[in-house]
């Protein structure tokens, strides 16, 4: 397959199945070069056609302690106080820029995730 910007749907299924085929190429190959361009085209045609919305900020915040194995009283070190951490995760108080800056800096969720309606 000759490599080229992937503009629609049936360009991107043969690019998928050429990904298949050169997968497991060797990096400074030739192969292993059209590998990562095609990855590269393809990830391209995705974040344009399949964009992917961020998610909620307290369920992001629901995540993140369940990956660091926080509770409740280690996420109030970090916001200030238990009553306050109840609040925020039964979305009956929004999060502040200290707060975001606090979860962003302890928890590293990323600031445009935090900083969204909910």
């Amino acid at each position: 397959m000759k490599t080229k910007i992937i503009k629609t749907q049936a360009e991107y299924d043969q690019a998928l199945q050429m990904l298949e085929t050169i997968i497991d190429a060797k990096p400074g190959t030739p192969e292993g070069d059209e590998l990562e361009l095609l990855a590269l085209l393809i990830d391209n045609y995705e974040k344009e056609h399949f964009p992917v919305d961020l998610p909620d900020p307290i369920e992001a915040i629901k995540l993140r302690m369940e990956q660091l194995g926080y509770t409740d009283c280690d996420l109030a070190k970090v916001l200030g106080s238990r009553s306050r951490v109840s609040e925020i995760m039964n979305r009956k108080r929004k999060l502040s820029i200290s707060m975001i800056r606090r979860l962003n800096k302890d928890l590293h969720i990323p600031a445009d995730v935090l900083i969204q309606d909910y």
